[in-house]
């Protein structure tokens, strides 16, 4: 069953086309992996299904809302959220309070009672710290809640960002590059986190220049060539498409055996 629905959109920067005819959907519990080089639409997809930006023609639809030119705070309560290619974190206040901030968009105080700091508005806002602490812990930081963001290392606020947009309670989470700038170990950490999230329930639709990454994690790929869909299908049908290939990812075409797949050498997208 469908959660997201992406039809036809448009989306260009002046004379620049950015995104073209661009149709999908990510079904409930799936991990959707959404590939191509730089320039080719992904972050900009990402920002007009998150509100940030508008589209030119075109629908988004998530469960049962049509939420082509929603704001993104209404959007995020909706149930979906993102990170972003580099962490935007508020680095002078603390980890936990960062994860808060994500939490937030679920808080039912409105002004008039956050600043009389009225009873309910009080015990709300320990159920937010305490839901935020939990999810520190789940992602391996419990012991860096008192830490000032500005003073994590890379990878760890990458998680941290990660945390915030959990504590938001998405039922569907854009994931924007989360690998870049780890190394070896933190990717291969930063999969079974995936996983895991997947496993709770949570619906992902992930950008990812590492092609191991995404050929481990995805359950079904959509591939993106100057804007407009080039192949979608499961990692086995996109990793031997002769088209992909040569045209996006950079691989070096092999002979197959008879019979048999073809064999590619995996390169980084340019």
């Amino acid at each position: 069953m469908a959660l997201l629905e992406i039809e036809n959109i448009r989306r260009s920067f002046g004379g620049l086309v950015a995104l073209d005819r661009v149709t999908f959907q990510v079904n409930r519990g799936q991990i959707k992996g959404l590939i191509g080089p730089n320039g080719a639409g992904k972050t900009t997809l990402f920002n007009i299904i998150s509100g940030l930006l508008p589209s030119d023609t075109g629908r988004v639809r998530f469960k049962e809302w049509p939420i082509t030119g929603w704001k993104p705070y209404q959007i995020a309560r909706i149930g979906i959220a993102r990170t972003f290619q580099n962490p935007s974190l508020f680095l002078r206040m603390t980890t936990l309070e960062n994860i808060m901030v994500g939490r937030h968009t679920r808080s039912r105080a409105d002004f008039f009672k956050c600043s009389l700091r009225l009873p309910g508005q009080r015990q709300e806002e320990r159920r937010i710290q305490a839901d935020a602490r939990q999810h520190l812990e789940h992602l391996g930081l419990g012991d860096l809640a008192d830490t000032p963001a500005g003073s994590l290392a890379f990878g760890q606020r990458r998680r941290v960002e990660l945390a915030r947009a959990l504590a938001a309670e998405p039922e569907l989470l854009l994931l924007d590059e989360p690998a870049s700038g780890l190394n070896t170990r933190e990717k291969a950490d930063l999969g079974q986190v995936i996983r895991g999230i997947r496993d709770r329930g949570v619906t992902i639709l992930l950008v990812e220049h590492d092609m191991a990454m995404v050929m481990d994690l995805a359950d079904d790929i959509l591939v993106l060539h100057n804007g407009t869909p080039l192949a979608e299908g499961p990692p086995t049908a996109i990793q031997n498409d002769p088209s992909v290939i040569s045209v996006y990812l950079g691989g070096e075409l092999r002979q197959a055996p008879a019979g048999g797949e073809l064999n590619v050498k995996w390169t980084q997208s340019p």
